[in-house]
């Protein structure tokens, strides 16, 4: 029998969630790479997925704590599909995925326990899921979140110095 290891998943599987929102907490506290907060904007940042379905899975959420959709205000709006834009190209000069998931997740229910709304981004390939998730309850991932996150913030500044330069 095949054995893999993937400690990390422990902190998710023991419950070691804080009760505290991530969405509001994790920007506060100034510590973007420990985090994993690639961009920031005025009224929205964005932040790779601690507990990925694939490598390269972002989130994109409002400063502010935001329960419905009808709450978030028009610039907020804009600037999360600005980033979630910039995020995709990103992600593809990155990655080269095929595809992507996107979905706006509302409520506790539909947001891993967070009651505050944030927009996921999944990069998808072809032939993805394989018998680990469908058989083994396993994910395989194969990059590290440190490096994804130190490859998406330089590919972000060359997103954004691109779009600068086209103005």
């Amino acid at each position: 029998m095949r054995r893999l290891w993937a400690p990390w998943r422990m902190e998710f599987v023991a419950g070691g969630r804080k009760d505290t929102c991530i969405f509001c907490s994790k920007p506060k506290d100034n510590d973007d790479r420990k985090n994993h907060i690639f961009a920031r904007g005025k009224y929205v940042f964005g932040m790779l997925n601690t507990f990925p379905y694939n490598s390269g899975h972002l989130m994109i959420s409002p400063y502010r704590h935001i329960t419905e959709i009808g709450a978030m205000e028009g610039e907020e709006w804009l600037e999360s599909l600005q980033l979630l834009k910039e995020s995709i190209s990103a992600i593809e000069g990155l990655m080269e995925p095929q595809g992507f998931n996107i979905g706006v997740n509302l409520g506790a229910a539909a947001g891993g326990g967070f009651d505050h709304i944030h927009i996921h981004a999944v990069p998808r390939w072809r032939g993805d899921t394989n018998f680990m998730p469908v058989l083994a309850e396993t994910k395989v991932l194969p990059e590290h979140i440190d490096s994804t996150y130190d490859r998406l913030v330089e590919a972000m500044k060359r997103v954004r110095d691109e779009r600068e330069e086209k103005k």
